[in-house]
């Protein structure tokens, strides 16, 4: 048995809650004496597609997501149920030395019960808005590690006390920026173009794989290629939607090498999800953002405004319409991608905000809370 201190990691469903916790993961191995790692995720494919890599041990919880019917909240309920007699097992057996919540609904279970044993917790909390989970996991946790100073302006002055601005932890691998060429030939581009990269995350995003390709159509690109990162499931339709615009563009649906597409990106259409702007900035790439509009509290749209109010990106509100969202964003790519200076000057304004030691810092924060709770 190893004599390294255990460390559990919850929380799963995307990657935005995922690479942030690998990161830490790694900074915690690397420390002096290490750590054990133990990540309590989800069922969902994407959590062992992302992990499975990595070589740290995880366990999916049975814990799904709330869906507001009848049945919906009785298999929720069934669901916590379950996951709390599954982590209270690993949390006696295992006796952890802390747990750290990576946000949203999977990261919970643990958190709670994991102070309620007097095991030291604490909170990822990448987003500007904290989201209901996390506000709630505030009350059970020494630390809450913000990636932005402006998250304590939607925290009630009680809890403010335990913020701490760390930025959003990044994979290692990601700043270590891989040559240009080399990059846009493991991602199959050329190497000599500018590239405009167009992503929605791990789980792509509709409304911004339907209005690119519109928006391109006809467009003089001379210079410039398009890679698009369409999302699971959505690359073959996004693939025929350039064909139908006469528009040549790469298309995948997910890579996990995002450090290859970072190194080839000289503008970028992101959504505006709190790892996409912790990697935009570390790696200084000038963005156009458009925030998932489906959400109440609007917390993408927090997040962009950091980066637009800082001039490392532009936001343009997602209209929930393809052919409304082209027309918003045709005048704004025409101009960037004709204004090199602009770019780079977004590009500068990015690297300034960018935290890339902040896996480091939050690595840091665990060993604090480890140290103070013996």
């Amino acid at each position: 048995m190893s004599d390294k201190p255990l460390i559990i990691l919850a929380g799963g469903g995307t990657g935005g809650h995922l690479y942030p916790g690998v990161a830490v993961a790694q900074e915690l191995c690397a420390l002096p004496g290490g750590a054990d790692i133990l990540f309590l995720c989800t069922g969902r494919e994407i959590d062992s597609v992302i992990l499975q890599p990595t070589g740290f041990e995880f366990m999916a919880q049975p814990i799904v997501p709330v869906v507001r019917s009848v049945n919906g909240l009785l298999r929720f309920w069934r669901k916590f149920r379950e996951t709390g007699e599954m982590v209270k097992k690993v949390l006696r057996e295992r006796k952890p030395q802390a747990v750290l919540g990576l946000g949203g609904y999977a990261a919970g279970v643990a958190v709670q019960r994991a102070a309620k044993m007097g095991i030291p917790t604490a909170i990822l909390n990448p987003d500007a808005i904290p989201g209901k989970a996390n506000q709630y996991l505030m009350r059970y946790s020494s630390v809450v590690c913000c990636q932005f100073d402006e998250t304590s302006q939607y925290v009630s002055s009680k809890r403010r006390g335990k913020l701490v601005t760390t930025g959003c932890p990044i994979r290692g691998e990601i700043l270590q920026t891989p040559p240009r060429g080399e990059a846009a030939g493991r991602l199959m581009i050329e190497g000599n173009l500018q590239t405009l990269v167009v992503t929605g995350a791990s789980q792509g995003a509709k409304t911004i794989n339907e209005a690119v390709p519109e928006l391109l159509k006809g467009m003089a690109l001379t210079g410039w290629q398009v890679l698009h990162l369409a999302g699971r499931d959505h690359a073959e339709s996004v693939q025929k939607a350039y064909q139908d615009v006469k528009v040549k563009a790469r298309v995948i649906d997910f890579t996990p090498a995002m450090a290859d597409v970072w190194a080839v990106a000289d503008l970028a259409i992101s959504r505006s999800g709190a790892s996409s702007c912790a990697e935009m900035t570390a790696c200084g790439v000038p963005s156009i953002l458009l925030p998932y509009p489906f959400h109440r509290d609007m917390h993408q749209r927090a997040n962009a405004l950091v980066l637009a109010d800082a001039g490392a990106a532009v936001l343009v509100d997602d209209l929930k319409d393809s052919r409304k969202n082209a027309a918003a964003l045709k005048p704004v790519v025409e101009s960037l991608l004709n204004d090199l200076p602009k770019r780079q000057a977004m590009a500068a304004a990015a690297k300034k905000l960018g935290r890339p030691d902040a896996a480091y810092r939050v690595a840091a924060k665990i060993t604090e809370i480890i140290s103070a709770g013996r």
